[in-house]
């Protein structure tokens, strides 16, 4: 006896799987957060003098001519700027603060952010000026 191979047409239906792709797609699509930068107008001060730095080490702290102070982006309450200082500074790589103040903002919340950065532990302080 000989045995006969059998030879069968087997044809895999990829319709499932390409649904699923697609659904996975859309889930992603749907679901992404597309973070768009709020720009606050800041007029800088003109300084001659400075060298330029890495964004990535600092923690960027925005003090805008309303008086609002933000932090890498969002909006802190003085009180609470220490503590956000220091849970900003924490993470790898965020050892220096950088200060971002309009020409016509308030001194004097000027030296309290200042004052928090020391109270939060930072290692140097910056302040960013735009070349004349």
């Amino acid at each position: 006896m000989s045995e006969r191979r059998r030879h069968s047409n087997v044809v895999l239906n990829l319709t499932p799987l390409i649904d699923i792709v697609f659904l996975l797609l859309v889930f992603f699509m749907l679901t992404a957060h597309f973070i768009e930068e709020e720009r606050v107008d800041i007029d800088l001060p003109k300084a001659s003098s400075g060298d330029p730095i890495e964004d990535d080490r600092y923690v960027t702290v925005v003090l805008t001519p309303a008086g609002e102070i933000l932090v890498d982006g969002e909006a802190v309450v003085l009180p609470e700027l220490a503590e956000t200082l220091r849970g900003a500074l924490h993470a790898p790589d965020k050892k220096f603060v950088r200060l971002k103040g309009d020409r016509v903002a308030h001194f004097g919340k000027a030296v309290q952010i200042i004052d928090a950065a020391r109270i939060a532990g930072a290692d140097a302080l910056d302040i960013q000026t735009e070349k004349p």
